[in-house]
């Protein structure tokens, strides 16, 4: 939980001034989505599922230091809000999927969109640096469940790497596929550090992409694969357990979209809240006189 904490500190720290009051609705937009993706299994070979993770697709059109925020305070809905993950596995999550998995990803994707020429160079890096994020933070689960003693590091790392190397080319794929939707429609939304913020319609984020969102969320949870993702499956393996997430839900499926959709809505609320926050007192801070 302290480096969570610490890396939480400098995302916040390291805003840099693309964040403003026109970038708000934004973040609590891209919120919304990575919620509704992570809340969509998809199945992949061997009986284990998988879902988006979002930090890439953040990245691309917030930066890092703001994907980090955005992914974090999803993480936090999932688990305060829908108890998914657990209180106590809330900083290790953070740590993996919003630090290393984004800071990681946004490392590739930088160095291919510099080597890859043409048009296809942002969504072919963001594909990548997709990929790698996810990678990259079942790594690090690997390491710190042997570090806890659940499971060996030599079980552990090929289990867990080889099974989010399938997962995340379908994060690849989906980042690319919305990356590329963006750079037709609206190319100014691609992050780039040394550009402010471009002009952002709160009415079109709030009744365009937001309705996206609820819609994805409503029409895709009820139909997602019920099967256990790769860490459930590999902690049911080792501890000799049921596969508790191959068993389909009792629920009807109006509840579960109904569930959904509250769950894309709190993740906006709260992305919304933070980003705007976080907007005043930059403002402030900027409006201080220099010593």
């Amino acid at each position: 939980m302290g480096f969570a904490a610490a890396g939480l500190a400098w995302a916040a720290r390291d805003v840099s001034v693309r964040w403003s009051d026109r970038t708000v609705p934004l973040v609590g937009v891209m919120s919304a989505f990575v919620f509704a993706g992570q809340a969509v299994n998809f199945p992949i070979i061997g009986g284990t599922s998988g879902h988006l993770v979002g930090g890439m697709l953040a990245a691309v059109m917030l930066g890092p230091s703001a994907a980090i925020m955005t992914l974090s305070s999803v993480l936090a809905v999932q688990c305060l809000f829908f108890q998914d993950g657990g209180l106590s596995a809330l900083g290790a999550n953070v740590l993996n999927l919003a630090l290393i998995g984004v800071l990681s990803g946004y490392a590739a994707y930088r160095l291919v969109r510099r080597l890859v020429p043409g048009p296809a160079r942002i969504p072919a890096a963001a594909a990548t640096g997709a990929w790698v994020s996810v990678v990259a933070a079942s790594i690090a689960c690997a390491v710190e469940l042997a570090m806890a003693g659940t499971a060996p590091l030599t079980l552990a790392l090929p289990a867990m790497g080889i099974t989010h190397a399938v997962i995340g080319l379908g994060e690849a794929l989906i980042t690319a596929a919305v990356v590329s939707f963006v750079v037709r429609v609206r190319p100014d939304l691609i992050y780039q550090s040394t550009q402010t913020a471009p002009p952002v319609s709160v009415r079109t984020l709030l009744f365009g992409g937001l309705g996206i969102a609820v819609g994805v969320a409503m029409c895709l949870v009820p139909v997602a694969s019920t099967l256990p993702d790769g860490l459930e499956k590999f902690l049911a393996r080792v501890h000799g357990t049921p596969l508790l997430g191959a068993s389909a839900p009792d629920a009807p499926w109006w509840t579960t979209a109904l569930e959904a959709a509250v769950g894309v809505l709190v993740s906006f609320a709260v992305a919304w809240c933070l980003a705007w926050s976080l907007s005043r007192w930059l403002r402030r801070m900027r409006s201080q006189p220099q010593p």
